[in-house]
């Protein structure tokens, strides 16, 4: 545990410095300004003219710590236009037109998600959805149904499938739907009537028939074999190739099988192409993510090169306006010596941190009052760099 008043130099100390190699800007409570490199004001005031000549550069991911800060401000981000053909996010849309007379020497850009989606996948015998307004489904829940209702129901059902054996497609459907309000809890009427909507090139109708059919009874072969045939007259190959399969599975139908055999194939090529997709955009995600990693490092080490510098430029003489690490020019004094620190500011762990705006707005809490830090005592994040930071800086006690 830290105790308050020793605390309240140490954190001081740390946020300072943190603050000022993370996010060199003065805090609000410092009562002394802080010195800034000119160099590094000439970077800011470049990188605040891109942005206002291309505000799309905020949107670039690495860029999400910066908009989290700014609506913490209160700041209104301009949304990000779509200029280019390319669908979803593309790199395009963001990054700065290159300078004609030192063009950037960048990777080439992935290709985009809709390229690596292309598949040709021959559609022979897809027709277009039917839309018709749905069928009528019987009182599947309130309706009781009566012996004599049953009777009447398997009357109709023969009179339907006389129907259908003489090509009077319509008649068949009506008298299956009277059937179905007779009795809407039989399984069979449901896939009898989605055959006729499958020779009546209705597919959709035909997949609720056939969704109702197997919640009433899902150990039919019938309901997943027209399900199945629906779903091929729709380009479906997946859903098609999975329902034929559990028709076999239930009972053998060379009818079934007979289909099966064709969408197989078609299913089984989306499926690996779906595969090495996802296998292309996890390693692309991993390498992005080494790329980020590696730039924030060398950025770091820029970095305290140039502050190594600025160091030896300054003679030792700490007593400068604004003061250095090391020097006794900060706001309370660096009565532990700050020791560790070029060690403290090599670890990319502790850089990646101090750039959550959660965790900068914790320490500057904490610098005004240490007994604040009760208050992130349940935040792992914050309490885990907390205590690294304590263990680098403390020093003797006073």
């Amino acid at each position: 545990m830290i105790h308050a008043p020793r605390a309240r130099g140490l954190f001081s100390d740390i946020f300072t410095l943190t603050a000022q190699e993370v996010y060199p800007v003065p805090l609000p409570d410092n009562s002394q300004a802080l010195m800034m490199d000119p160099r590094k004001v000439d970077e800011l005031k470049a990188f605040v003219h891109l942005c206002k000549d291309n505000p799309g550069v905020l949107h670039l991911p690495e860029m999400d710590f910066f908009r989290t800060w700014l609506h913490g401000l209160g700041a209104t981000i301009p949304p990000l236009a779509k200029t280019s053909g390319c669908k979803g996010s593309c790199p395009c849309d963001a990054a700065p037109p290159p300078k004609p007379s030192a063009p950037p020497q960048e990777e080439a850009a992935p290709p985009s998600e809709s390229e690596e989606s292309e598949l040709e996948i021959e559609d022979d015998g897809v027709i277009e959805p039917d839309t018709d307004e749905a069928q009528d489904m019987g009182d599947y829940e309130n309706l009781e149904v009566t012996e004599e209702m049953m009777d009447q129901a398997s009357e109709k059902k023969m009179e339907a499938i006389d129907a259908l054996g003489e090509g009077e497609l319509q008649k068949a459907l009506d008298l299956f739907t009277e059937a179905i309000k007779l009795n809407p809890r039989s399984a069979i009427l449901y896939a009898k009537r989605a055959s006729v909507y499958i020779k009546m090139q209705k597919p959709n109708a035909a997949i609720r028939d056939c969704d109702r059919a197997i919640d009433i009874n899902p150990d039919s072969a019938q309901p997943y074999k027209w399900r199945g045939k629906a779903h091929r007259l729709l380009g479906h190959w997946e859903e098609s190739a999975k329902d034929l399969a559990t028709a076999c599975k239930l009972d053998y139908d060379e009818d079934a099988s007979a289909m099966l055999k064709e969408v197989q194939p078609k299913a089984n090529k989306i499926q690996e192409h779906r595969r090495k997709y996802e296998r292309k955009r996890e390693e692309r995600g991993i390498k992005e993510r080494q790329e980020r990693v590696k730039k924030a490092r060398e950025e770091h080490e820029r970095a305290q090169r140039e502050q190594e510098a600025r160091q030896q430029a300054g003679g030792g003489q700490g007593g400068a306006q604004g003061g250095f690490p090391g020097s006794g020019g900060f706001p309370g004094g660096m009565p532990f010596g700050m020791p560790g620190l070029q060690e403290l500011f090599n670890d990319p762990e502790v850089l990646m941190a101090m750039k959550d705006p959660e965790v900068m707005a914790a320490f500057q809490d904490v610098a005004q009052n240490p007994a604040n830090i009760s208050k992130y005592q349940s935040n792992p994040k914050i309490m885990a760099l907390i205590n690294k930071l304590s263990s680098k800086f403390s020093g003797p006690q006073a």
